[in-house]
C-alpha cells in the first residue's frame, strides 16, 4: 500500500502567498519560495503551487515563481492557475513543475485535458476539481462542479465530470471542496467518497483541514494525499510534527 502524501498548498497572488475562505478575503502569507524552503525542510512530500488570479487575469501562472520556487526544491512541485492551452502546460514544465493542475480550462475544453495527456504522459495532467454541495439538488452525486474561483457554478455533476477527465488522460485529482475551503471544518468526507467510487486515480484532498483526524478521516474516506495551507502557514503545525501525530495514530506516512 502506497503511504499517504502531505503536501503545504501555495495560494499565490502577485508573487506572494495568500490565504482566504472560500477564496476569499485573501490575506499575505509570505514569500512562496522560502515556505516552499521551509517546508521541504521539515518533511513535505510535495508542494503545490496555486496561482489564484491567472484565470481571471487571463494570463499563466508566474514563471518566475515557478522558476523560484523549483529551484528551492528537491521534491515534487504541482503548479497550476491560468493554464489554457497545451502550450501553457509545455511553458510551466519547462519552469520547473513536475506536474500542471487544471482546472477551469479543461472543464470549458475537455479534450485539453487528453492533449496534455497524450503529450506530457498523465503522470503531468492534474484535475483540480473544485465542488460544492450548494445549489446541487440535480447532481446524482449531491456536489456539482466550480469553475473560475468558486464564481460559476456549473449544474454538473462532480463525479460524472471527475469520470470523464480521468478517462481522458488526468492522472490524478486535486479534490476541494468549495465549502470548506479555509473553514478548518475538516475536509468534505461525503465529496471524498464521492468521488473515490468514481475514480481509481490517486485523490488529493483539500479543503478545511486543521487537525491530523481530519487528515486521518479523508485518508480513510478514500484520499491518497492530504492538502492543507493555513495550518502550515500559521504556525500551528510543522509538517514533521503532523506527520509524527499521524504515524502514532497508525497511518503510513513517508519519513
Amino acid at each position: 500500500m502506497l503511504k499517504t502524501r502531505v503536501i503545504p498548498c501555495l495560494d499565490v497572488r502577485d508573487g506572494r502567498v495568500v490565504k482566504g475562505v472560500r477564496f476569499q478575503g485573501l490575506r499575505d502569507s509570505g514569500d512562496p519560495t522560502e515556505l516552499a524552503a521551509s517546508y521541504e525542510a521539515q518533511g513535505a512530500d510535495e508542494i503545490v503551487v496555486l496561482d489564484v488570479s491567472a484565470t481571471d487575469a487571463g494570463r499563466l501562472a508566474a514563471l518566475d515563481t515557478v522558476r523560484s520556487v523549483r529551484a528551492s526544491l528537491s521534491i515534487p512541485l504541482t503548479v497550476g492557475g491560468g493554464v489554457r492551452a497545451l502550450e501553457d502546460a509545455g511553458r510551466l514544465l519547462e519552469a520547473g513543475a513536475d506536474r500542471v493542475s487544471v482546472n477551469t480550462a479543461a472543464f470549458e475544453d475537455p479534450e485539453l485535458m487528453e492533449r496534455i495527456a497524450d503529450r506530457f504522459g498523465a503522470q503531468c495532467a492534474v484535475l483540480a476539481l473544485d465542488a460544492t454541495a450548494d445549489g446541487a439538488h440535480g447532481c446524482a452525486s449531491g456536489f456539482q462542479v466550480v469553475t473560475r474561483s468558486g464564481s460559476r457554478r456549473t449544474g454538473v455533476d462532480a463525479v460524472a465530470w471527475a469520470r470523464e477527465a480521468t478517462w481522458r488522460g488526468a492522472g490524478e485529482v486535486l479534490l476541494t471542496s468549495y465549502d470548506r475551503d479555509g473553514t478548518r471544518a475538516g475536509y468534505d468526507l461525503p465529496l471524498i467518497r464521492a468521488i473515490r467510487r468514481g475514480v481509481d486515480v490517486p485523490i488529493v484532498a483539500s479543503g478545511g483541514a486543521s487537525s491530523p483526524a481530519h487528515m486521518m478521516a479523508a485518508v480513510e474516506a478514500g484520499a491518497d494525499a492530504v492538502l492543507a495551507a493555513s495550518i502550515f502557514h500559521e504556525g500551528e503545525w510543522t509538517v514533521w510534527r503532523l506527520k509524527r501525530r499521524l504515524r502514532s495514530a497508525g497511518l503510513e506516512v513517508r519519513r
